[in-house]
Parts: C-alpha cells; sequence; structure tokens
C-alpha cells in the first residue's frame, strides 16, 4: 500500500516542483501517492495535477481544525508559508504553527518544512527586520519543540528574483546593491527546478534527516560572478555597482524597503546562512539531482530578463 505525501502549496514554485520530482522519480513515484493541497483546486494548474494522479485537497491554513483534513492519514508532509500573501510576521507563524499542531493530532511521521535563519539571531540583532526569514524561523523553532519529527529544508536566493534585481536602461543591464561586490556570498537556487530535488532527499534520506537542515542552494556567487557569468552565456552588457545603502532603499517601495536592504547586507554579513557549507547538503543529492547552475539559468531565460 503506497505511502501518502500531502503537499503544501501544490500549485506554487516550491510546491508543484516537489511534486512533479516525486513523480518523476522511478522508485518514489511507486512508493508514494500525492495530495496535493491548494486553496483551489478548480484553477487550470491544479486540474493539470490531478490528471497526472494527484489526489487534490482543498484546505486552509488559518486554524488546525481546517489544515487537520489535509494532512489526516498522511505519512509525510511538505509545508511551505507565504509571508508575502499577508505581508504579516505574525499570520505566517500563525499558519505554521496550525499546521504543525495538525501534523502532530494526525500522527505524522515526517514534516518537511521550508524553513530559513532567524537574521534578527545571526546577526546578533544589527538586522532586526528580515521578517520573511526569522517568522519562518520561528516556526521551524516551534516544529523542533512539538515532537513533530521533521526536517527543515531552507530556499537559497531564487535566481527567478534577478528578473526584478537587473536594472535595464538602454542595452546596459545594471545590478545596484549595497555590499562589497567580491565579498557577498549569495546562495543562488532555482526554485522552480531544483526544490524538489533537495526535498526528495529529506525523503530518501529519512530518518537520518530528522531534526537536519537542508541549504538547498546551488553555489555561493558573489555579485560580481553574478553578472560576468550573466553575461557570458546572454550576451548582454551587464555591470555591478555598489551603492550607498540610502539609495538601494530609494528605488524600492516603502514597505519593504528596510525588509529588503537588510536582506540584501545579510549577503555580506552574517551570510544568508550564516556561512555554513553547502556540501552536507549537495552529498545528500542522487547523482542525476545536480542544482541548476546559475550559467544554465541566465540561458535558458535569457529573453525573460
Amino acid at each position: 500500500m503506497s505511502k501518502v505525501l500531502a503537499v503544501f502549496g501544490a500549485t506554487g514554485n516550491q510546491g508543484g516542483s516537489v511534486i512533479r520530482s516525486i513523480l518523476a522519480d522511478p522508485v518514489l513515484s511507486k512508493e508514494w501517492k500525492i495530495r496535493g493541497i491548494t486553496r483551489d483546486p478548480s484553477k487550470p494548474t491544479a486540474a493539470k495535477l490531478a490528471d497526472q494522479g494527484v489526489e487534490l485537497v482543498s484546505a486552509d491554513m488559518s486554524s488546525i481544525e481546517q489544515a487537520l483534513p489535509a494532512v489526516t492519514g498522511a505519512d509525510a508532509v511538505f509545508l511551505v508559508t507565504n509571508f508575502w500573501e499577508s505581508m504579516n510576521r505574525e499570520t505566517e507563524i500563525a499558519q505554521g504553527k496550525a499546521v504543525t499542531d495538525a501534523c502532530k493530532q494526525a500522527g505524522v511521521k515526517h514534516l518537511i518544512f521550508s524553513s530559513l535563519r532567524n537574521v534578527t539571531e545571526i546577526s546578533n540583532g544589527r538586522l532586526p527586520n528580515v521578517s520573511h526569514f526569522d517568522g519562518k524561523a520561528e516556526i521551524e523553532s516551534y516544529i523542533r519543540q512539538s515532537g513533530v519529527p521533521a526536517t527543515f529544508v531552507l530556499a537559497g536566493l531564487y535566481m527567478g528574483n534577478f528578473f526584478q534585481f537587473f536594472n535595464k536602461q538602454g542595452d546596459t543591464y545594471t545590478l545596484a546593491w549595497p555590499v562589497d561586490l567580491d565579498k557577498a556570498q549569495v546562495p543562488l537556487f532555482d526554485v522552480v527546478n531544483d526544490t524538489g530535488k533537495f526535498v526528495k532527499a529529506a525523503i530518501k534520506h529519512y530518518p537520518t534527516a530528522l531534526n537536519q537542515r537542508i541549504l538547498a542552494a546551488t553555489d555561493y556567487y558573489t555579485p560580481r560572478r553574478i553578472v560576468e557569468e550573466f553575461s557570458q552565456v546572454t550576451g548582454y552588457k551587464v555591470q555591478a555597482m555598489q551603492i550607498p545603502v540610502d539609495v538601494f532603499k530609494s528605488f524600492l517601495p516603502p514597505p519593504v524597503a528596510q525588509e529588503m536592504l537588510e536582506n540584501i547586507l545579510l549577503l555580506e554579513n552574517p551570510g544568508y546562512y550564516a556561512g555554513e557549507s553547502l556540501s552536507p547538503s549537495h552529498d545528500l543529492l542522487d547523482a542525476e539531482d545536480k542544482p541548476t547552475q546559475w550559467k544554465e539559468f541566465a540561458a535558458q531565460n535569457k529573453d525573460k530578463f
């Protein structure tokens, strides 16, 4: 009898990647039945999943009662929360706690949570406003204390974010950041293609992966390497420049300006993953599941920049 993997955010970037990876794996696709959890099962993306044999369930993360039906009978659960939907840290934390409590009540054997580090903590209070990291870290802490067996997959900086990070004027692209272009370390990550690879690793290495953090990123890139490789594969003119903090903030909408500033400053000190090596996480991946390189991503998405 197949085990059940319940995937929150089934039609989103992370959840969708997890589902595709499991379905494409010759072993896991036979071992696991996938339950895709989405708020709107009537969406075209949800219908496609149903055509592939995914059981679709509508669920809300706002309370234990509403989350419980989605996780009842599941052996494993992939949970991703979305800060940007509400722009409210407390809302995101409440959702994470509700699903955790539901998993505990349902007897889920493996909760895989898309987490991030606590920036306030790892920066010793210097960067206290990166709410979309700190909220996830608080959920991770709650999960660890709950007794629900769990693994934590920490997504790197999305390669797709560079569609917005690059500013194009005339025929020249500019990456203007308030950090040292040769010292900041950016753990790049292709969320659509690679989330599932790292979540698969958590599943395949159960139970040794319990309580572990798996760092989902391809490599650490300096901003200078990012623009150089981007230019090499696209042929576009591109430059990187270090700009003052206040100038960087002036480019951003006021509600998110401080948060995004500190998010970029994090890359230089103390580091997105507080300086941790990516090697142990890469060692967990199957040989065929090599993470997407930045050059590959830039070449494949040349027309989107």
